[in-house]
């Protein structure tokens, strides 16, 4: 009876414990509110991958279906990361498409766009969070946040690649 009793009690247990990883809260927000921006710019950029995965066409079919298919499968992995730094950071993320939706900076997909548009557009949307990553990683770095600073690093070395992957298809 006394172990029943304890677990009762357990079960209405709260404990609020003070956050303190060294970075202050405030600082940890504005992290976290980038992650965010990036976590959702990923996310539709696997959306639009998705998108032009299946409606390409074209000489190229084959070659972008693949390509899209590998980055996009990558891209999946990547936003569960994003996702948990930012709960590690003591903030919740964004899950939802108009969470997404509003957050990110990155155009709708054409489905009805030329293989090569296509390409452009998601050579566009690799360099575009490349570039927000970069700029996030200097606020992580000054503030000794170095768990975020080497996953940003990580995903602009992805990105580029992939954008010079895609911008290879283009050229002559």
């Amino acid at each position: 009876m006394k172990q029943l009793e304890e677990l009762e009690l357990n079960k209405t247990d709260h404990f609020n414990i003070k956050m303190d990883i060294g970075i202050s809260e405030a600082d940890r927000k504005i992290i976290s509110n980038g992650l965010s921006k990036v976590l959702a710019d990923s996310y539709c950029l696997m959306i639009m991958m998705h998108n032009y995965h299946w409606n390409v066409k074209g000489m190229n079919f084959r070659q972008i279906h693949l390509l899209t298919e590998e980055q996009y499968t990558e891209l999946f992995q990547a936003v569960d990361v994003i996702a948990e730094r930012i709960r590690a950071l003591g903030f919740l993320a964004p899950g939802s498409m108009s969470e997404f939706q509003s957050l990110s900076s990155l155009k709708e997909p054409d489905s009805k766009g030329t293989d090569s548009q296509m390409i452009a557009d998601l050579i566009q949307a690799h360099e575009h969070i490349a570039k927000n990553s970069r700029t996030l990683i200097a606020k992580a770095e000054d503030v000794n946040d170095e768990a975020t600073a080497d996953l940003l690093t990580a995903r602009i070395e992805l990105h580029e690649k992939s954008a010079w992957m895609l911008r290879s298809m283009l050229e002559k």
